[in-house]
């Protein structure tokens, strides 16, 4: 298992921006395909984003599409998430998860094996 931490968190306005991290130990960073999920209250735990190890390819899903980024430093052994243009409909606990290689059910929360404990991003109107 590898440990994952969350941070960069906060409170924002609509329309604004926010860059999430999640920082990577134990195992090697590269070997994992990575994701980001989000739950709101009441809700149910819901994909975000996913990225292969070592390849380019980014997934998203269609309610961030154009808003948010996924991106990994795999030298620093971190994930990003940048969140542009936020909606208070993007207010969630965001948490990282960390699989083998990426799967063919990515968007499934039951596919990931190690998770952080999550970073509160709060979008006001």
């Amino acid at each position: 298992q590898v440990q994952l931490v969350e941070s960069g968190g906060g409170l924002v306005q609509a329309g604004g921006s926010l860059r999430l991290s999640c920082a990577a130990s134990g195992r090697t960073f590269s070997s994992h395909a990575m994701a980001w999920f989000r739950l709101a209250p009441g809700n149910e735990r819901e994909f975000v984003a996913a990225i292969g190890r070592s390849s380019p390819r980014t997934y998203y899903a269609d309610s961030v599409k154009g808003r948010f980024s996924i991106s990994r430093d795999n030298a620093k052994n971190t994930l990003y998430l940048q969140m542009n243009s936020l909606k208070p409909d993007d207010t969630a606990v965001y948490y990282c998860a960390a699989t083998g290689p990426l799967p063919l059910g990515y968007r499934d929360s039951g596919n990931y094996g190690s998770w952080g404990r999550g970073t509160q991003v709060t979008v006001s109107s």
